[in-house]
Protein backbone atom coordinates (compact mmCIF):
# COMPACT_ATOMS: atom_id res chain seq x y z
CA UNK A 1 0.00 0.00 0.00
CA UNK A 2 2.48 2.64 0.85
CA UNK A 3 4.31 1.72 -2.32
CA UNK A 4 2.49 4.01 -4.00
CA UNK A 5 2.81 7.96 -3.88
CA UNK A 6 -0.22 9.18 -3.13
CA UNK A 7 -1.03 6.47 0.02
CA UNK A 8 2.07 7.64 1.51
CA UNK A 9 0.53 11.24 0.69
CA UNK A 10 -2.80 10.94 1.70
CA UNK A 11 -1.56 9.03 5.62
CA UNK A 12 0.90 11.82 5.89
CA UNK A 13 -1.90 14.80 5.04
CA UNK A 14 -4.35 13.26 6.57
CA UNK A 15 -2.67 12.46 10.05
CA UNK A 16 -1.64 16.58 10.28
CA UNK A 17 -5.37 16.64 9.02
CA UNK A 18 -7.04 14.44 12.08
CA UNK A 19 -4.33 15.66 14.54
CA UNK A 20 -5.80 19.27 14.04
CA UNK A 21 -9.46 18.70 13.73
CA UNK A 22 -8.98 16.56 17.11
CA UNK A 23 -7.30 19.56 19.15
CA UNK A 24 -9.87 21.81 17.84
CA UNK A 25 -12.84 19.78 18.16
CA UNK A 26 -12.56 19.32 21.62
CA UNK A 27 -12.91 22.97 22.30
CA UNK A 28 -15.79 23.17 18.92
CA UNK A 29 -17.44 20.77 21.74
CA UNK A 30 -17.04 22.39 24.78
CA UNK A 31 -18.11 25.98 23.58
CA UNK A 32 -21.11 24.27 21.87
CA UNK A 33 -19.76 25.44 18.37
CA UNK A 34 -20.99 21.83 16.42
CA UNK A 35 -24.02 23.59 14.68
CA UNK A 36 -21.55 26.67 13.72
CA UNK A 37 -18.98 23.84 12.29
CA UNK A 38 -21.88 22.41 10.31
CA UNK A 39 -22.65 25.67 8.90
CA UNK A 40 -18.99 26.71 7.97
CA UNK A 41 -18.54 23.30 6.06
CA UNK A 42 -21.81 24.41 3.88
CA UNK A 43 -19.99 28.04 3.99
CA UNK A 44 -16.53 26.34 2.80
CA UNK A 45 -18.63 24.47 0.14
CA UNK A 46 -19.53 28.16 -1.54
CA UNK A 47 -16.01 28.89 -1.17
CA UNK A 48 -14.17 25.47 -2.91
CA UNK A 49 -16.93 26.19 -6.12
CA UNK A 50 -16.09 29.73 -6.11
CA UNK A 51 -12.41 28.81 -6.41
CA UNK A 52 -13.19 26.97 -9.02
CA UNK A 53 -14.76 29.23 -11.18
CA UNK A 54 -11.47 31.66 -10.70
CA UNK A 55 -9.65 28.73 -11.52
CA UNK A 56 -7.80 28.81 -8.32
CA UNK A 57 -7.10 25.84 -5.82
CA UNK A 58 -10.08 25.16 -4.20
CA UNK A 59 -8.35 25.27 -0.62
CA UNK A 60 -7.62 28.84 -0.99
CA UNK A 61 -11.71 29.59 -1.60
CA UNK A 62 -12.22 27.89 0.94
CA UNK A 63 -10.44 29.11 3.32
CA UNK A 64 -11.13 32.91 2.22
CA UNK A 65 -15.44 31.80 2.64
CA UNK A 66 -14.80 30.11 5.88
CA UNK A 67 -12.51 32.77 7.77
CA UNK A 68 -14.92 35.56 6.71
CA UNK A 69 -18.07 33.67 7.66
CA UNK A 70 -16.60 32.15 10.90
CA UNK A 71 -16.24 35.57 12.21
CA UNK A 72 -19.40 36.86 10.78
CA UNK A 73 -21.80 33.63 11.81
CA UNK A 74 -19.62 33.75 15.39
CA UNK A 75 -20.63 37.12 16.00
CA UNK A 76 -24.50 36.86 14.97
CA UNK A 77 -24.70 33.58 17.09
CA UNK A 78 -23.95 35.68 19.79
CA UNK A 79 -25.80 38.65 19.63
CA UNK A 80 -28.77 37.06 17.92
CA UNK A 81 -31.81 36.60 20.08
CA UNK A 82 -32.62 33.62 16.94
CA UNK A 83 -29.21 32.40 16.38
CA UNK A 84 -30.33 28.96 14.85
CA UNK A 85 -32.63 30.38 12.35
CA UNK A 86 -29.95 32.99 11.33
CA UNK A 87 -27.70 30.43 10.85
CA UNK A 88 -29.76 28.59 8.80
CA UNK A 89 -30.31 31.62 6.38
CA UNK A 90 -27.06 31.90 5.99
CA UNK A 91 -26.19 27.92 5.37
CA UNK A 92 -29.06 27.98 3.07
CA UNK A 93 -27.41 31.42 1.08
CA UNK A 94 -24.34 29.83 0.65
CA UNK A 95 -25.25 26.43 -0.27
CA UNK A 96 -27.11 28.15 -2.82
CA UNK A 97 -23.83 30.11 -4.34
CA UNK A 98 -21.96 27.07 -4.04
CA UNK A 99 -24.57 25.51 -6.53
CA UNK A 100 -24.74 28.87 -8.54
CA UNK A 101 -20.80 29.01 -8.87
CA UNK A 102 -20.64 25.26 -10.01
CA UNK A 103 -22.69 25.86 -12.51
CA UNK A 104 -21.29 29.06 -14.19
CA UNK A 105 -18.01 27.54 -14.03
CA UNK A 106 -18.54 24.66 -16.10
CA UNK A 107 -17.06 22.14 -13.70
CA UNK A 108 -18.13 18.77 -13.91
CA UNK A 109 -19.94 16.23 -11.59
CA UNK A 110 -16.95 14.77 -10.18
CA UNK A 111 -15.12 17.81 -9.40
CA UNK A 112 -18.29 18.55 -7.84
CA UNK A 113 -18.27 15.39 -5.71
CA UNK A 114 -14.63 15.79 -4.54
CA UNK A 115 -15.35 19.21 -3.19
CA UNK A 116 -18.79 17.86 -1.27
CA UNK A 117 -17.17 14.49 0.09
CA UNK A 118 -13.50 14.88 -0.43
CA UNK A 119 -10.63 13.15 -2.06
CA UNK A 120 -7.76 12.40 0.09
CA UNK A 121 -6.20 10.37 -2.29
CA UNK A 122 -5.79 12.91 -5.11
CA UNK A 123 -3.74 15.24 -2.77
CA UNK A 124 -0.08 15.42 -4.29
CA UNK A 125 2.56 16.44 -2.80
CA UNK A 126 2.44 20.05 -3.11
CA UNK A 127 -0.94 20.17 -1.54
CA UNK A 128 0.65 18.01 1.51
CA UNK A 129 2.96 20.54 2.28
CA UNK A 130 0.45 22.94 2.07
CA UNK A 131 -1.83 20.93 4.76
CA UNK A 132 0.78 20.39 7.08
CA UNK A 133 1.89 23.93 6.81
CA UNK A 134 -1.53 25.08 7.80
CA UNK A 135 -2.11 22.32 10.53
CA UNK A 136 0.90 23.65 12.42
CA UNK A 137 -0.57 27.02 12.10
CA UNK A 138 -3.67 25.83 13.96
CA UNK A 139 -1.99 24.18 16.31
CA UNK A 140 0.20 27.16 16.97
CA UNK A 141 -2.46 29.26 17.01
CA UNK A 142 -4.92 26.73 19.68
CA UNK A 143 -1.20 26.47 21.85
CA UNK A 144 -0.60 30.38 22.28
CA UNK A 145 -3.78 31.06 23.75
CA UNK A 146 -4.33 27.69 25.45
CA UNK A 147 -4.32 28.53 29.19
CA UNK A 148 -6.92 31.60 28.62
CA UNK A 149 -8.95 28.86 25.57
CA UNK A 150 -9.35 26.61 28.51
CA UNK A 151 -10.62 28.91 31.27
CA UNK A 152 -13.47 30.67 28.46
CA UNK A 153 -14.13 27.24 26.81
CA UNK A 154 -14.84 25.71 30.49
CA UNK A 155 -15.83 28.13 32.75
CA UNK A 156 -17.04 31.31 30.89
CA UNK A 157 -18.12 33.52 33.49
CA UNK A 158 -15.20 32.78 36.15
CA UNK A 159 -13.28 33.72 33.02
CA UNK A 160 -15.01 37.38 32.21
CA UNK A 161 -14.93 37.79 36.57
CA UNK A 162 -10.90 36.97 36.46
CA UNK A 163 -10.43 40.13 33.41
CA UNK A 164 -10.20 36.89 30.52
CA UNK A 165 -10.33 38.89 26.92
CA UNK A 166 -13.00 36.68 26.07
CA UNK A 167 -13.76 38.44 23.30
CA UNK A 168 -9.85 38.30 21.85
CA UNK A 169 -9.84 34.64 22.47
CA UNK A 170 -13.27 33.92 20.34
CA UNK A 171 -11.88 35.77 17.57
CA UNK A 172 -8.44 34.04 17.80
CA UNK A 173 -10.44 30.58 17.75
CA UNK A 174 -13.16 31.30 15.39
CA UNK A 175 -10.13 31.94 12.99
CA UNK A 176 -8.55 28.53 13.73
CA UNK A 177 -12.06 26.72 13.59
CA UNK A 178 -12.15 28.09 9.99
CA UNK A 179 -9.22 26.91 8.76
CA UNK A 180 -9.88 23.67 10.71
CA UNK A 181 -13.32 23.21 8.53
CA UNK A 182 -10.87 24.00 5.31
CA UNK A 183 -8.25 21.64 5.70
CA UNK A 184 -10.62 18.74 7.16
CA UNK A 185 -12.74 19.23 4.45
CA UNK A 186 -9.57 17.69 2.05
CA UNK A 187 -10.26 14.16 3.86
CA UNK A 188 -14.31 13.93 4.16
CA UNK A 189 -15.61 16.82 1.68
CA UNK A 190 -17.21 20.19 2.70
CA UNK A 191 -20.27 18.15 3.65
CA UNK A 192 -18.95 16.17 6.26
CA UNK A 193 -16.19 17.76 7.76
CA UNK A 194 -17.86 18.53 10.96
CA UNK A 195 -17.71 14.64 11.51
CA UNK A 196 -14.19 15.00 12.83
CA UNK A 197 -14.50 18.03 14.84
CA UNK A 198 -17.45 17.12 16.48
CA UNK A 199 -17.67 13.18 16.58
CA UNK A 200 -13.85 12.49 18.24
CA UNK A 201 -14.15 14.93 20.86
CA UNK A 202 -17.43 13.87 22.01
CA UNK A 203 -16.55 10.36 22.61
CA UNK A 204 -13.66 12.02 24.49
CA UNK A 205 -15.75 13.80 26.53
CA UNK A 206 -16.71 10.40 28.06
CA UNK A 207 -13.26 9.28 28.33
CA UNK A 208 -11.22 11.96 29.47
CA UNK A 209 -11.01 13.48 32.96
CA UNK A 210 -8.91 16.52 32.01
CA UNK A 211 -8.74 18.68 29.18
CA UNK A 212 -5.58 17.31 28.17
CA UNK A 213 -6.96 14.02 28.46
CA UNK A 214 -9.83 14.73 25.99
CA UNK A 215 -7.68 15.78 23.53
CA UNK A 216 -5.45 13.10 23.85
CA UNK A 217 -8.35 10.53 23.25
CA UNK A 218 -9.94 13.23 20.41
CA UNK A 219 -6.79 12.99 18.66
CA UNK A 220 -6.62 9.17 19.12
CA UNK A 221 -10.18 8.67 17.85
CA UNK A 222 -9.58 11.15 15.17
CA UNK A 223 -6.37 9.25 14.09
CA UNK A 224 -8.10 6.11 14.00
CA UNK A 225 -10.47 6.88 12.03
CA UNK A 226 -9.01 8.57 9.33
CA UNK A 227 -6.10 5.56 8.96
CA UNK A 228 -8.42 3.18 8.78
CA UNK A 229 -10.83 4.88 6.46
CA UNK A 230 -7.94 4.97 4.08
CA UNK A 231 -6.68 1.23 4.73
CA UNK A 232 -10.63 -0.17 4.06
CA UNK A 233 -10.81 2.95 1.15
CA UNK A 234 -7.46 1.05 -0.42
CA UNK A 235 -8.34 -2.55 -0.51
CA UNK A 236 -12.42 -1.95 -0.78
CA UNK A 237 -11.59 0.96 -3.78
CA UNK A 238 -15.18 1.96 -1.67
CA UNK A 239 -15.25 5.93 -1.07
CA UNK A 240 -12.76 7.01 2.35
CA UNK A 241 -15.70 9.10 3.18
CA UNK A 242 -17.78 6.45 4.10
CA UNK A 243 -15.55 4.76 6.06
CA UNK A 244 -14.28 7.46 7.78
CA UNK A 245 -18.09 8.49 8.94
CA UNK A 246 -19.18 4.82 9.84
CA UNK A 247 -15.89 4.04 12.20
CA UNK A 248 -16.25 8.13 13.94
CA UNK A 249 -20.09 6.74 14.76
CA UNK A 250 -19.72 3.41 15.53
CA UNK A 251 -16.94 4.34 18.22
CA UNK A 252 -19.08 7.07 19.69
CA UNK A 253 -22.17 4.70 20.13
CA UNK A 254 -20.29 2.02 21.58
CA UNK A 255 -18.67 4.51 23.91
CA UNK A 256 -21.91 6.45 24.34
CA UNK A 257 -23.92 2.73 25.24
CA UNK A 258 -21.07 1.67 27.50
CA UNK A 259 -21.13 5.00 29.59
CA UNK A 260 -25.51 4.24 30.16
CA UNK A 261 -25.01 0.88 31.02
CA UNK A 262 -22.00 1.59 33.32
CA UNK A 263 -23.65 4.34 35.44
CA UNK A 264 -27.06 2.91 34.96
CA UNK A 265 -25.76 -0.27 37.15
Amino acid sequence: MFAYGFMRNAFLASTFIAITCGTVGVYVVARNFSFLAHTLSEIGFAGAAFAVWLGIGPLWGMLLFTLLGSISVGELSLHSEQKESSISAISALFTGLGVLFLAISGANSNYATNILFGSIIGVDHQGVIQLIALSIIVLLMIFSIQRSLNFDSFDHIGALAHGVKTGAISVIFLIALAMSVSIGAQIVGSLLVFILLTLPPATANYLGKTIPAMIGWSVFFALIGVWLGLYLGYITNLPVTFFIAVIEVAVYLVTYFTHIIKHSL
